[in-house]
């Protein structure tokens, strides 16, 4: 195996290395001559530098009885899924040339992944030139909104198209669906918040008198942040969403202004220090009311059963912009189902928090231990996604 600056060099594989292993011309000469990337956006190859090249019957955990035709695939390579989360292994048949995707942990169900390694190389560079809005998506660079988002899933779509019939494997697929959505707001210029968002981007997407705006009266004393105050009077949050149900009909409580008034079997010990400074803006299923931090505009969760404070947002920005992704996908599930189940749940959900963390790192930072959305997201069980 050569890679001549490791970490950035190509891998390239020796034709002894690939001996009977591959026997597909085409692989073959990839793999000897322009090699493979350590790393792309939505995968890496790093797993040859480690292990070198191995068949799935020596990488898989555990003594697994492993079909037939599955048993001399290649580990090749991961896909890069968010941070805690398991990692899915890209799998060669040197005979065909063909990359599935598998779980060691249950390799039995492989998904298809692309017709060719060079195909796959292709998908995930027409990937990253939309990441960068570059390529043949610098057009794009400075636009967002709805318009935005459906361009350039039209235009990721048409890439994965060329040259294969048509016939797009379903985790592509989802990503010409799902990642784009990063698109619909812009950087805080104008609110002073992370996401500028187009006006009525929420009542678009939710309906016409379903998005909750506060008046002034509605803000406790201790709410002093002036951009939080700015969004939830003129953009607002959705009165109900996926997880996520507010009270427009009553002043905004600090936490112990509702525990005192909604819950006074609740001890008041038990509430953070600061909470007449934390704000309930609604709650979230299971016990979690949802609350911003009155002075720096944070957004948290804050677990009744554990007593416990949580960051899940950055600002009330990135809160309505998770709030608009989760109902947009349930949206695309109903009009596109066949592309969403075809593609694994942890696929989908992988693609999700992808999409969340472009804008909202909050779930990335150092020493976060737990994020509602990353569990939720995963949560197949629940069928959020």
């Amino acid at each position: 195996m050569s890679t001549t600056d490791a970490g950035t060099a190509a891998i390239t594989l020796t034709e002894a290395e690939l001996d009977r292993h591959v026997t597909h011309a085409p692989t073959r000469g990839l793999l000897t001559g322009p090699g493979l990337p350590a790393v792309t956006d939505v995968l890496t190859f790093s797993p040859l530098r480690a292990h070198g090249l191995r068949t799935l019957a020596d990488a898989a955990e555990g003594p697994l009885h492993l079909a037939e035709e599955l048993r001399d695939r290649l580990v090749i390579g991961e896909l890069l899924n968010p941070p805690g989360t398991a990692r899915e292994s890209i799998l060669l048949d040197g005979d065909t040339g063909e990359v599935t995707t598998a779980y060691l942990r249950d390799p039995s169900e492989s998904r298809p992944f692309a017709p060719s390694l060079a195909t796959l190389l292709r998908f995930a560079a027409v990937t990253e030139e939309l990441t960068g809005l570059r390529g043949r998506f610098a057009s794009l660079a400075g636009q967002y909104g709805p318009r935005t988002v459906a361009e350039a899933t039209r235009r990721l779509l048409a890439l994965f198209e060329e040259g294969t019939d048509g016939v797009v494997p379903p985790y592509w697929r989802v990503a010409a669906l799902i990642r784009p959505l990063s698109l619909v707001a812009g950087p805080g210029a104008a609110s002073g918040l992370t996401l500028d968002l187009p006006a009525r981007v929420l009542d678009q997407e939710f309906g016409h008198g379903r998005v909750a705006r506060f008046e002034e009266v509605d803000f406790p004393a201790t709410l002093t942040h002036e951009p939080t105050r700015r969004f939830l009077r003129e953009t607002g949050l959705p009165e109900e969403a996926v997880l996520f149900f507010a009270d427009p009909d009553a002043p905004l409580p600090t936490l112990r202004e509702h525990f005192t008034q909604d819950h006074p079997d609740y001890p008041l010990s038990e509430l953070p220090a600061h909470c007449d400074h934390l704000i309930r803006l609604g709650y979230l299923v299971e016990d979690n009311s949802l609350v911003v931090d009155g002075r720096t505009g944070a957004v948290l969760t804050f677990s009744e059963p554990e007593a416990a404070l949580y960051p899940l947002n950055t600002d009330v920005s990135t809160l309505a912009f998770t709030l608009w992704l989760l109902h947009h996908e349930r949206t695309i599930d109903q009009h596109l189902s066949h592309e969403l189940s075809t593609a694994s749940y942890e696929q989908l959900a992988a693609a999700m928090l992808h999409t969340l963390t472009t804008l909202d790192p909050t779930a990335t930072l150092p020493g976060s231990t737990w994020h509602y959305w990353t569990e939720t997201f995963q949560d197949e069980a629940g069928g959020v996604l």
